[in-house]
């Protein structure tokens, strides 16, 4: 009996540890060095990007791969000739280019020449000074009185706010800085005084600056005048016979001139109220209503005025006029023409002087007018 023999295959061994082991180190080899390629091409990327080129940018023509850019040099390119398009309309308006603003900033006073249309408000806004700064510099010109400016006058300016002193006997810094509430080290140490720091001795007659000083001033104002019968005795009486008017404010005033620019002063210590914009010969209005307690010619630099008493414990002023259309104790309707435009009196252009009083006292027009 013959045996039949098994032809079938063995089956393959079971793989040992050890092969098991080199298949897993051959894989983490591969993933490993594909890591380092990605973050080397990765900090490539980077610092060629910092350096202004650009790997991903468009391909080139013929599609082969990024194209790395590197950018050119710009070229003077000629502009087009130019082509006048249509014409436009347009409204021309007029630029004063006249500035005194200095170019460089300096310690000692310089001198500055009064024109048309200038105003001591306008002068220290333009040398970065405070109004009062510019009055005290020029007290023999001006007395403390910014309606006293006129064209062609001299002015000093200050380099500083404060207030120049000239030099008497018998003067120290201490005894200067405590006139005008100031600080003596600043006196001591301005350039512009040529102090010695040692000696710390003032020159009788010379001028010295007295920086962030400052001192009363004298005010010049016209007299706040009362209708008949009003009560009052802090001023004076009306000049005029007003008994026969009985007209009353309604408390809400409108501004006097047609234009509510401010030309000039505005409202501030050494100026009691404001100055509008009026050219010459234009129409000026009664901001409330009330009874005329003075029209005419008057000093102090006011020129023609016209003041109202309202009649509740306000009045109005309006100075500097060409000409008037009331007369004293005349009553008067709220937007009624009073006057015209002008530049009477101490004035350096036409506009209006305008204030408001409550009580005698003086208030910031600008605080009521609408």
């Amino acid at each position: 009996m013959i045996r039949k023999m098994n032809t079938a295959a063995a089956p393959a061994p079971a793989p040992t540890a050890a092969a098991a082991s080199r298949v897993n180190r051959d894989w983490l080899f591969w993933v490993t060095w594909l890591l380092a390629f990605l973050m080397v091409f990765w900090l490539a990327t980077v610092i060629l990007a910092k350096s202004g080129i650009d790997v991903f940018s468009r391909a080139d023509e013929n599609n082969l791969g990024p194209v790395f850019s590197v950018p050119a040099q710009q070229e003077n390119i000629p502009l087009p000739d130019f082509m006048p398009g249509i014409q436009v309309e347009s409204v021309v308006r007029s630029t004063s280019l006249h500035t005194i603003i200095p170019d460089e900033s300096f310690t000692i006073p310089k001198k500055y020449t009064v024109e048309a249309g200038d105003s001591v408000f306008g002068i220290a806004l333009s040398y970065k000074l405070e109004p009062e700064t510019v009055l005290w510099a020029n007290q023999n010109l001006l007395n403390d009185n910014p309606n006293m400016l006129s064209v062609g006058q001299e002015l000093t300016i200050p380099a500083v706010d404060g207030v120049l002193h000239k030099v008497k006997t018998g003067d120290t810094i201490e005894s200067v800085a405590s006139k005008y509430q100031a600080n003596p080290e600043e006196i001591l140490t301005w350039p512009g005084n040529n102090i010695d720091i040692v000696e710390q001795t003032l020159v009788a007659g010379e001028t010295i600056m007295v920086p962030g000083g400052e001192r009363e001033m004298q005010t010049w104002v016209v007299p706040t005048i009362w209708r008949a019968n009003s009560g009052a005795n802090q001023t004076i009486n009306a000049a005029c016979d007003t008994s026969g008017a009985a007209v009353y404010g309604s408390g809400y005033f409108i501004y006097p001139t047609d234009n509510h620019t401010i030309s000039g002063n505005n409202y501030w210590s050494g100026h009691l109220g404001i100055d509008l914009a009026a050219a010459l010969g234009a129409p000026i209005y009664a901001s409330d209503y009330g009874v005329v307690v003075y029209a005419g010619w008057i000093g102090g630099g006011y020129g023609n005025m016209v003041m109202i008493d309202h009649g509740n414990g306000f009045h109005t002023l309006y100075a500097h006029n060409s000409s008037l259309a009331v007369r004293c104790g005349q009553g008067v309707s709220q937007g009624q023409v009073i006057a015209y435009g002008g530049s009477t009196g101490n004035s350096t252009g036409p506009h209006l002087h305008f204030e408001i009083r409550y009580g005698g006292m003086f208030v910031n027009p600008l605080d009521y007018l609408r």
